[in-house]
Protein backbone atom coordinates (compact mmCIF):
# COMPACT_ATOMS: atom_id res chain seq x y z
CA UNK A 1 0.00 0.00 0.00
CA UNK A 2 1.22 3.64 -0.86
CA UNK A 3 2.01 5.88 1.93
CA UNK A 4 0.46 8.77 3.36
CA UNK A 5 2.00 12.10 3.92
CA UNK A 6 0.78 13.40 7.51
CA UNK A 7 1.18 17.20 7.81
CA UNK A 8 1.15 19.51 10.46
CA UNK A 9 1.49 23.18 10.54
CA UNK A 10 1.25 25.62 13.64
CA UNK A 11 -1.90 25.63 14.69
CA UNK A 12 -3.68 25.15 17.55
CA UNK A 13 -5.38 21.53 17.89
CA UNK A 14 -1.95 19.50 18.03
CA UNK A 15 -3.85 16.20 19.60
CA UNK A 16 -5.70 15.63 16.14
CA UNK A 17 -2.41 15.42 14.12
CA UNK A 18 -0.93 13.21 17.51
CA UNK A 19 -3.71 10.94 17.32
CA UNK A 20 -3.92 10.81 13.71
CA UNK A 21 -0.11 9.92 13.62
CA UNK A 22 -0.98 7.53 16.74
CA UNK A 23 -4.52 5.76 14.87
CA UNK A 24 -2.49 5.15 11.47
CA UNK A 25 0.56 3.43 12.97
CA UNK A 26 -1.88 1.45 14.49
CA UNK A 27 -3.13 -0.02 11.92
CA UNK A 28 0.08 -0.75 10.12
CA UNK A 29 -0.39 2.10 7.38
CA UNK A 30 3.42 3.65 6.13
CA UNK A 31 3.21 7.44 7.05
CA UNK A 32 5.92 10.39 5.98
CA UNK A 33 5.72 12.83 8.68
CA UNK A 34 6.30 16.60 8.11
CA UNK A 35 6.08 18.92 11.18
CA UNK A 36 6.43 22.91 10.35
CA UNK A 37 8.33 24.76 12.25
CA UNK A 38 5.40 26.53 13.57
CA UNK A 39 4.07 23.39 15.08
CA UNK A 40 7.29 22.48 16.75
CA UNK A 41 6.59 26.01 18.35
CA UNK A 42 3.29 25.02 19.63
CA UNK A 43 3.72 22.12 20.94
CA UNK A 44 6.86 23.75 22.89
CA UNK A 45 4.27 26.49 23.89
CA UNK A 46 1.36 24.75 24.33
CA UNK A 47 2.33 21.16 25.51
CA UNK A 48 5.68 22.37 27.17
CA UNK A 49 7.38 19.52 25.10
CA UNK A 50 10.25 19.90 22.57
CA UNK A 51 9.92 17.93 19.07
CA UNK A 52 12.90 17.00 18.00
CA UNK A 53 14.26 18.65 14.79
CA UNK A 54 16.66 15.59 13.43
CA UNK A 55 14.37 12.99 11.31
CA UNK A 56 16.14 10.34 13.31
CA UNK A 57 15.51 12.10 16.66
CA UNK A 58 11.75 12.69 15.92
CA UNK A 59 10.86 9.21 14.98
CA UNK A 60 12.28 7.64 18.08
CA UNK A 61 10.72 10.75 20.11
CA UNK A 62 7.17 9.56 18.30
CA UNK A 63 8.07 5.95 18.97
CA UNK A 64 8.43 6.74 22.38
CA UNK A 65 5.73 9.56 22.98
CA UNK A 66 3.06 7.71 21.19
CA UNK A 67 4.37 3.94 22.42
CA UNK A 68 3.92 2.69 18.86
CA UNK A 69 5.74 -0.19 17.17
CA UNK A 70 3.48 -1.33 14.44
CA UNK A 71 3.97 0.73 10.44
CA UNK A 72 6.67 2.87 9.06
CA UNK A 73 7.72 5.94 9.87
CA UNK A 74 9.83 8.46 8.08
CA UNK A 75 10.04 12.18 9.58
CA UNK A 76 11.23 15.10 7.52
CA UNK A 77 12.26 17.90 8.23
CA UNK A 78 10.09 21.17 7.21
CA UNK A 79 12.16 22.78 5.01
CA UNK A 80 13.75 19.75 2.46
CA UNK A 81 12.51 20.54 -0.49
CA UNK A 82 14.27 17.60 -2.11
CA UNK A 83 12.96 15.27 0.17
CA UNK A 84 10.97 12.01 -1.85
CA UNK A 85 7.77 13.29 -1.06
CA UNK A 86 8.60 16.57 -2.42
CA UNK A 87 8.05 14.94 -6.31
CA UNK A 88 5.27 13.76 -7.95
CA UNK A 89 7.03 10.72 -9.06
CA UNK A 90 6.80 8.88 -5.59
CA UNK A 91 3.33 7.48 -5.36
CA UNK A 92 1.15 8.09 -2.36
CA UNK A 93 -2.18 7.34 -0.96
CA UNK A 94 -3.02 10.79 0.24
CA UNK A 95 -1.86 13.70 2.08
CA UNK A 96 -3.90 15.39 5.06
CA UNK A 97 -2.60 18.29 7.34
CA UNK A 98 -3.60 18.38 10.67
CA UNK A 99 -3.95 21.06 11.82
CA UNK A 100 -3.67 24.00 8.99
CA UNK A 101 -2.88 27.13 9.76
CA UNK A 102 -4.61 29.73 7.30
CA UNK A 103 -1.16 31.22 6.45
CA UNK A 104 -0.36 27.42 4.93
CA UNK A 105 -3.83 27.61 3.52
CA UNK A 106 -2.66 30.77 1.73
CA UNK A 107 0.58 29.88 0.41
CA UNK A 108 -0.70 26.26 -1.13
CA UNK A 109 -3.71 27.96 -2.66
CA UNK A 110 -1.59 30.95 -4.49
CA UNK A 111 1.30 27.99 -5.40
CA UNK A 112 4.03 29.26 -3.23
CA UNK A 113 5.98 26.73 -2.06
CA UNK A 114 8.16 27.62 0.85
CA UNK A 115 8.19 24.66 2.80
CA UNK A 116 8.07 21.08 2.32
CA UNK A 117 4.34 21.12 3.50
CA UNK A 118 3.43 23.55 0.94
CA UNK A 119 5.31 21.86 -1.55
CA UNK A 120 4.00 18.68 -1.08
CA UNK A 121 0.20 19.42 -0.99
CA UNK A 122 0.81 21.20 -4.12
CA UNK A 123 2.21 17.93 -5.83
CA UNK A 124 -0.73 16.16 -4.37
CA UNK A 125 -3.08 18.89 -6.27
CA UNK A 126 -1.22 18.32 -9.41
CA UNK A 127 -1.35 14.69 -9.53
CA UNK A 128 -4.91 14.66 -8.62
CA UNK A 129 -4.59 12.60 -5.81
CA UNK A 130 -6.41 12.86 -2.50
CA UNK A 131 -5.67 16.49 -0.23
CA UNK A 132 -7.34 16.74 2.81
CA UNK A 133 -7.28 19.86 5.09
CA UNK A 134 -8.40 20.72 8.65
CA UNK A 135 -8.73 23.81 9.01
CA UNK A 136 -8.05 25.23 12.40
CA UNK A 137 -9.13 28.71 13.31
CA UNK A 138 -12.36 30.62 13.68
CA UNK A 139 -13.94 32.86 12.23
CA UNK A 140 -12.92 32.94 8.76
CA UNK A 141 -12.64 35.89 6.97
CA UNK A 142 -13.90 36.33 3.43
CA UNK A 143 -10.16 35.66 2.15
CA UNK A 144 -10.17 32.40 4.01
CA UNK A 145 -13.37 31.69 2.79
CA UNK A 146 -12.22 31.80 -0.84
CA UNK A 147 -8.78 30.23 -0.17
CA UNK A 148 -10.81 26.90 1.44
CA UNK A 149 -13.26 27.65 -2.02
CA UNK A 150 -10.61 27.91 -4.73
CA UNK A 151 -8.43 24.69 -3.02
CA UNK A 152 -11.73 22.34 -3.12
CA UNK A 153 -12.14 23.33 -6.58
CA UNK A 154 -9.16 22.63 -7.20
CA UNK A 155 -9.74 19.10 -5.69
CA UNK A 156 -9.09 19.07 -2.11
CA UNK A 157 -11.31 18.31 0.48
CA UNK A 158 -11.62 20.71 3.14
CA UNK A 159 -12.62 18.86 6.73
CA UNK A 160 -12.91 21.63 9.52
CA UNK A 161 -12.75 19.79 12.96
CA UNK A 162 -16.01 20.34 14.32
CA UNK A 163 -17.68 17.77 16.48
CA UNK A 164 -20.49 15.76 16.42
CA UNK A 165 -22.31 16.18 19.41
CA UNK A 166 -24.78 13.50 19.34
CA UNK A 167 -21.99 11.15 19.80
CA UNK A 168 -22.68 12.41 23.42
CA UNK A 169 -18.49 12.54 24.33
CA UNK A 170 -17.86 11.60 27.81
CA UNK A 171 -14.10 13.04 26.92
CA UNK A 172 -11.92 14.99 24.73
CA UNK A 173 -10.31 11.81 23.63
CA UNK A 174 -13.86 10.53 22.43
CA UNK A 175 -14.09 13.49 20.40
CA UNK A 176 -10.94 13.68 19.23
CA UNK A 177 -11.20 10.16 18.04
CA UNK A 178 -14.21 11.21 16.32
CA UNK A 179 -12.91 13.91 14.58
CA UNK A 180 -9.88 11.74 13.58
CA UNK A 181 -11.70 8.86 12.04
CA UNK A 182 -13.86 10.73 10.42
CA UNK A 183 -11.61 12.63 8.64
CA UNK A 184 -9.70 9.61 7.04
CA UNK A 185 -12.86 8.20 6.09
CA UNK A 186 -12.10 11.08 3.43
CA UNK A 187 -9.83 8.34 2.17
CA UNK A 188 -11.71 5.10 2.71
CA UNK A 189 -9.73 4.11 5.97
CA UNK A 190 -11.83 2.80 9.25
CA UNK A 191 -8.79 3.75 11.88
CA UNK A 192 -11.25 2.75 14.67
CA UNK A 193 -14.65 2.32 16.09
CA UNK A 194 -16.89 5.40 16.48
CA UNK A 195 -20.32 6.17 17.81
CA UNK A 196 -21.62 6.68 14.37
CA UNK A 197 -25.20 8.15 13.30
CA UNK A 198 -28.43 5.48 12.67
CA UNK A 199 -30.73 7.56 13.19
CA UNK A 200 -32.49 8.84 16.72
CA UNK A 201 -32.36 7.24 19.84
CA UNK A 202 -35.61 4.96 20.88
Amino acid sequence: MDPYVLAVSGASAQPLAERSLQLLLENNRDVHLIFSHGALQVWKAERGIEVPVDPSDQEKFWRDHLQVNNGNLTCHPWNDQSACIASGSFRTRGMAIVPCSMGTIGRINAGVSIDLIERCADVHLKEGRPLVIAPRDMPWSIIHLRNLTSLAEAGAKIAPPIPAWYTKPNTIEEMVDFLVVRLFDLFDERLAPINRWNGPSQ
